[in-house]
């Protein structure tokens, strides 16, 4: 029993320190996962959803710190009891989108790993077990450090959490896992390669046969059957290749320019995925730096997901140089943790990408 609790605790305490400190990373991209839980179709708890980012740095610092407190060995009932409690919570929540197809990816590791439904559900379970583990050999789990030794590097760990959280929140993620990062190419990320393994379907076909139902199951082909033929069913039983970029479109008056527009040699985009939240005070910096960028040859377009008429009355209000587009909202979420937010692309390359606090940080 002591070399199994002895295992349990690095497995879950390494664990549960890489997971938070990926979603620390990231915390706004988090906090819109959670989001997803908390909105109406999900756990109908849409008073948290304006919430959502205080609960994402609250957990995820959460997370690392009793990592951290179980390896070192600080305060132990306080930090198994708070483990197995987490981790009974997020069982359910992974069980919960797994079993009614709710939330596609739980976020637990972020846009590094990504993990199905029922990976994430299957993963907690198995941290379950190692938490039960520690939980009934609780007192085969000894301290590694002195008092003070243990106290000085919990309160560091939480100094350094914190701060971590205020800088990226600042600016953006330290690490970008997702495919905008700075040197991707978007045109590129939507593209199909060849021999990209397809989609395998299972289709059920019922047909009226002597007076009775049959079912027969092919994987496309209509089954030669002598019967009268009533309904087809498909499920999907094997994923094929997805792109990394699959929903990217600039839309204006119902057209999708996007093709044409990761042609220019010279492009600024300025992103701000719902105006209606976005940081007004930003603009002016926008206007001066967008007014320069177009000086120098650049052209220059807004992306949102807002209305146009919102989006022309945001135009006019700080007198900017450019009109605003349409892309779907959970696209630019992925495309830019900021709102707004800047970047600058070359033949559909990005080259700089910047929170609206690090504008001045742009060359142009």
């Amino acid at each position: 029993m002591k070399y199994l609790v002895g295992i349990s605790r690095i497995v879950v305490g390494v664990l549960f320190i890489i997971s938070g400190l990926i979603k620390l990373n990231d915390p706004v991209g988090f906090s819109f996962k959670l989001e997803e839980y908390f909105s109406l179709g999900v756990l109908n708890l849409p008073s948290l959803e304006p919430h959502a980012l205080k609960i994402s740095l609250i957990v995820v610092i959460l997370e690392v710190l009793l990592g951290v407190m179980l390896l070192v060995g600080f305060r132990i009932k306080f930090t198994v009891i708070s483990l197995l409690g987490m981790i009974i919570f997020f069982t359910f929540l992974t069980f919960y989108s797994a079993y009614f197809n709710k939330v596609t990816d739980c976020g637990c590791f972020g846009d590094a790993i990504k993990l199905t439904p029922w990976e994430s559900f299957t993963k907690d379970i198995i941290l379950l077990l190692l938490i039960v583990i520690l939980f009934v050999g609780i007192k085969h789990i000894k301290p590694i450090f002195g008092f003070s030794a243990k106290r000085v590097l919990v309160v560091g760990s939480l100094v350094a959490c914190v701060v971590f959280a205020y800088h990226v929140l600042n600016h953006l993620p330290s690490v970008d896992f997702r495919p905008y990062k700075i040197g991707a190419n978007i045109e590129s990320g939507m593209t199909m390669p060849e021999n990209a393994p397809q989609p395998i379907f299972d289709y059920a076909w019922t047909f009226q046969v002597n007076g009775e139902e049959k079912v027969i199951v092919t994987q496309g082909d209509y089954p030669e059957v002598d019967g009268e033929y009533i309904s087809v069913e498909t499920t999907e039983v094997q994923k094929g290749y997805e792109p990394p970029i699959h929903d990217f479109t600039i839309e204006r008056d119902g057209e999708n320019v996007a093709t044409s527009m990761l042609q220019e040699e010279k492009l600024i985009m300025v992103i701000a995925y719902d105006l209606a939240k976005t940081r007004f005070d930003a603009f002016t910096e926008v206007k001066e730096v967008t007014d320069r960028a177009i000086k120098l040859g650049y052209k220059v377009i807004g992306m949102s997901s807002s209305t146009t008429d919102f989006a022309d009355k945001v135009v006019k209000e700080y007198s900017l140089g450019f009109d605003f587009y349409f892309t779907d909202e959970t696209a630019l979420k992925t495309i830019v943790r900021s709102n707004p937010a800047v970047l600058v692309l070359r033949k559909g390359t990005i080259e700089q990408k910047v929170h609206y606090k690090d504008i001045d940080n742009l060359e142009l």
